[in-house]
């Protein structure tokens, strides 16, 4: 028919030598790890001289860019066209969910209007290997008509980008792994650990906490990893507890009002944790004591206590790394008691 291509029919000798090709390729195993490992190799050694640019040549500029991100009132706006842009989106992503409010900006649509997002009170990370980008240009000349603090990433110390930069980073010349050296490989590689370096370099100047984390990742796994015994603990009301010089009976009556815990805290006049008393403290009693026997004879002393910021997960080690696991764990600030937490609140919060 006019305007198609005939379709091609194999013959049987054709399909027979393409099954023969097929099952010699299979029988051969051909091996790609070589390839594998020359990539990773490449891009180690692009990291490598990163690391010694970071040491010498960029650590000033480095030093000065945390100082003007952590000064400022506003964002800080990523931006970066191609595979460039690709590692700016990720690096936006890490300075947000590291306490650095940033946002990504397509350069491209920044000459159609985008460029509004930039503010006054913001810094502008811009990343592109040859730093002669052409969709950059306006974001450049924004840059600088406004004053607004530029930090440029590029591998062209001799580039528009990086001539034009208020802090620029020339990165070391690296390899591409690409064997036809086009490839983004290596480069997109250092331009990724540069903004993780950045990112790391904010959170521990900011002192940003596991706590502080959980705020930015509340959902899946991530988030009950971070999750805190003061966000499970049972305060007030709910919480058990009883006088030094309560008696068993009284003690068991707190238990049987809060059973979730199945024990109790023993505190003294100021509030201080001093002891516990759990069902297998009452098992163990049964027996020798009757229900008028002070509670201070039978308590477990100076019972293992946490503080609130104490991650979940390490509380749940604590409780089942000791020789005897236990399931009540109570929580002191100063050793003052400020709440308890069972080990199935763990459980029901997703914690294992």
């Amino acid at each position: 028919m006019a305007g198609r291509r005939a379709l091609h029919w194999l013959s049987p000798e054709e399909t027979r030598l393409a099954k023969a090709t097929t099952r010699k390729a299979a029988k051969t195993g051909a091996d790609h790890s070589p390839a594998a490992v020359r990539t990773v190799l490449a891009e180690i050694e692009g990291l490598n001289a990163l690391v010694a640019a970071l040491q010498t040549t960029l650590r000033a500029n480095f030093d000065a860019a945390v100082e003007a991100i952590l000064k400022i009132q506003g964002r800080v706006v990523v931006t970066g066209m191609g595979k460039s842009g690709h590692v700016a989106r990720k690096v936006a992503a890490t300075l947000a969910s590291t306490g650095t409010p940033a946002f990504f900006m397509h350069p491209a649509e920044g000459s159609h209007g985008d460029l509004g997002m930039i503010t006054a009170g913001d810094v502008v990370l811009a990343f592109s290997w040859s730093g002669e980008t052409p969709e950059l240009r306006d974001v450049i000349h924004y840059c600088k008509r406004f004053g607004i603090t530029l930090i440029a990433v590029a591998a062209g110390p001799s580039s528009a980008l990086i001539k034009a930069a208020t802090l620029p980073f020339a990165l070391p010349a690296a390899e591409e792994a690409c064997p036809n050296k086009l490839a983004p490989t290596t480069s997109t590689t250092m331009q990724l650990a540069f903004g993780d370096a950045l990112a790391m370099a904010l959170l521990e100047a900011r002192g940003f906490s596991a706590r502080d984390f959980h705020a930015f990742h509340p959902g899946g796994k991530l988030g009950a990893q971070l999750v805190t015994v003061g966000d499970l603990m049972g305060t007030g009301e709910r919480l058990p507890r009883v006088p030094a010089g309560a008696s068993i009976a009284e003690a068991i009556a707190e238990i049987s009002a809060k059973a979730w815990y199945g024990g109790t805290a023993i505190v003294d006049d100021a509030g201080r944790l001093v002891g516990a008393l759990t069902d297998g403290d009452l098992r163990r009693a049964l027996g020798r004591a009757d229900l008028g026997s002070p509670v201070a004879e039978h308590m477990t002393k100076t019972p293992i206590s946490v503080e609130p910021g104490v991650l979940a997960t390490e509380a749940m080690r604590i409780m089942n790394e000791r020789e005897r696991p236990f399931m009540l764990l109570f929580v002191c600030e100063a050793g003052r008691l400020v709440g308890a937490v069972h080990m199935h609140d763990f459980l029901r919060a997703g914690i294992t």
